[in-house]
This record gives structure tokens, C-alpha cells and sequence, in this order.
């Protein structure tokens, strides 16, 4: 199926959403110089088709390698992933991004932890707390605004596999005031919440999406320029 494009939405920033195979289409596509990337890699429950754990290891340290190498140099790639169990067995998805990081030659910047329940919380198959890394290619890049290393809060989610909305703020904060990032792309956009708070942040947006559902809600998804802790963004629940 060829990449489907919609016309940006009608929003101070520039949002277009394209239906596409994330990894063929940044492939195929060069990176403008202010793109940077703020993307969360699909899960081994998402991709039963790779046909097991060990081959969605390679892919998913693969796509990560493919992902951190698109931006220009000096450019970041930030990267938002929790761990799970699998079968019994503790998944360390932050140890895989950096071995992508190793393949490729790029410098982490930050590693943030994120809760996603109160510190303290039992929790059963999913970690209480998520990952937000950043890398680039190049020098490293060292923060001058250095913010905190854990986030009491992840935020809202907008839909169940969504990035928090607390992360997504931090994460575009940083490109906000670290570098010279006027657009996020997300190559794993869903439904669209990493790209909603960049606009409602003041950068543009770019998603690739394969499923034609979320590619609509990612179009559609909103979030309020001004926000607290009590505000949602609008999208499907």
C-alpha cells in the first residue's frame, strides 16, 4: 500500500500524518535539519508476526539503531519505553536502546525515569515506571537547562499503549530548550499523543502510522495549550 497523506490540521503548528511502514518510510525519506524524533518502539505483544521473543529483540534493537541514525547529526532521538515480563522472564527495554545506541555510535544525553504509579505501587506483568531516553549521533549532547531525572507523573493517557502526556511535555521541553528542533517526527505515532502536545507546544508534527483507525485519531487528537494535572487530551479513550 502506498503512504497515505492528510493535509496538516488546523493548527497554529503544522501536523501531517502519514500512513506508512514506519521503518521503510524513514528509509526512504531523509531527515529535514530540525527534525527530531520522540517515539516509543512497538511491544512484542504488538508484533506476533516476528514469531517470537528473541526475533523481536532484533527487530526492535534494528529499529531502534534505524531510528537514532535518520536525524541529522547532533539531532536528538528521544525514546519512551516501559518494561514488561514476558513469560515469566524481566524485559529490559532501555538495555536494548542502548545496545541500538552501541551499533550505531550515538551518545545518551539523558536517562529519565517516569512513574506511572505512585513509587511504592505493586504492580503485576508491567513496571510501575517507564523509560525516557535520549540520544544522538555526533557529540554528545549536554543539557543546559538540566531538568529532573524522575518524573513523579506520567501524565494522562489518552488510550491505553499512549505515551503520558507529562513525558511527551518533558520530552518536547527538552528539545525546546537544548537544541534548535522546530519538528517532531514520530515514526510509531498511534494515535497521535506525542504529536498533539508538540503542537500544542509550539513545534510541528510529523506521525507514521500503519494502521489506517489510529492514522484518524492522530490527525484528530488535541491537546489544551494551557494544561494541569486535571487535563486530558481529547482523542479516543
Amino acid at each position: 500500500m502506498p503512504p497515505v497523506a492528510e493535509a496538516p490540521s488546523a493548527s497554529a503548528q503544522a501536523r501531517l500524518v502519514i500512513q506508512a511502514e514506519a521503518l521503510a518510510w524513514l528509509s526512504d525519506n531523509a531527515a529535514d535539519p530540525l527534525d527530531a524524533v520522540i517515539t516509543s518502539l512497538p511491544d512484542v505483544s504488538e508484533l506476533p508476526g516476528l514469531g517470537g521473543l528473541d526475533a523481536w529483540k532484533a527487530w526492535f534493537i534494528d529499529a531502534a539503531a534505524r531510528v537514532m541514525s535518520w536525524p541529522a547529526t547532533g539531532m536528538p532521538s528521544l525514546f519512551y519505553q516501559s518494561d514488561i515480563r514476558y513469560q515469566g522472564a524481566w524485559l529490559d527495554k532501555s538495555y536494548l536502546v542502548q545496545k541500538a545506541a552501541e551499533r550505531v555510535g550515538a551518545q545518551l544525553s539523558f536517562h529519565k525515569i517516569v512513574c506511572r504509579r505512585p513509587p511504592g505501587s505493586l504492580s503485576q506483568g508491567r513496571a510501575s515506571y517507564s523509560h525516557l531516553l535520549a540520544f544522538t549521533l555526533g557529540a554528545p549532547l549536554t543539557p543546559k537547562k538540566p531538568s529532573a531525572d524522575v518524573l513523579p507523573d506520567m501524565g494522562d493517557m489518552p488510550w491505553s499503549r499512549a505515551m503520558g502526556t507529562s513525558a511527551c511535555q518533558a520530552a518536547c521541553r527538552f528539545l525546546l530548550d537544548e537544541t534548535s528542533a522546530r519538528r517532531v517526527v514520530d515514526p510509531f505515532c498511534g494515535r497521535g499523543t506525542v504529536l498533539a502536545v508538540a503542537n500544542a507546544l509550539g513545534l510541528d508534527a510529523l506521525g507514521i502510522e500503519l494502521s489506517a483507525k489510529r492514522c484518524r485519531f492522530a490527525r484528530n487528537m488535541t491537546y489544551p495549550t494551557t494544561t494541569d494535572s486535571s487535563s486530558r487530551a481529547r482523542g479516543e479513550s
